[in-house]
């Protein structure tokens, strides 16, 4: 299990180290672009959810606690990274199967 960390440790959240792997790299590209946006994560209690505003003037981190290398899912990032883009911000959707429906590659 992964740590997201927003800001300060009083805002720190758990979240799967797969799940975080795929969370990182949107986020990155998504800073990188100087594209700010909101991302919605789930209580694992199913208490609710907590929603962040994310922006390069913030600082964060990502614990990944996973000692092999995650292997990443092109689609779950392309997926994500739409989700990132859309009007309800960054939420975490189910990951797809990678060899279903390949499309043509949105991070360049």
């Amino acid at each position: 299990m992964g740590t997201f960390v927003y800001d300060k440790p009083a805002n720190a959240f758990e979240v799967d180290d797969r799940t975080l792997a795929h969370l990182r790299i949107v986020v990155m590209n998504k800073l990188r672009r100087s594209e700010p946006f909101m991302l919605e994560l789930t209580m694992r209690d199913g208490s609710g959810h907590r929603s962040f505003w994310i922006h390069q003037g913030v600082p964060m981190q990502f614990r990944i606690f996973t000692a092999a290398h995650v292997r990443i899912n092109r689609l779950w990032i392309e997926t994500l990274m739409d989700a990132a883009s859309g009007p309800n911000g960054l939420f975490v959707v189910p990951e797809p199967d990678e060899h279903e429906n390949p499309q043509p590659s949105l991070l360049k």
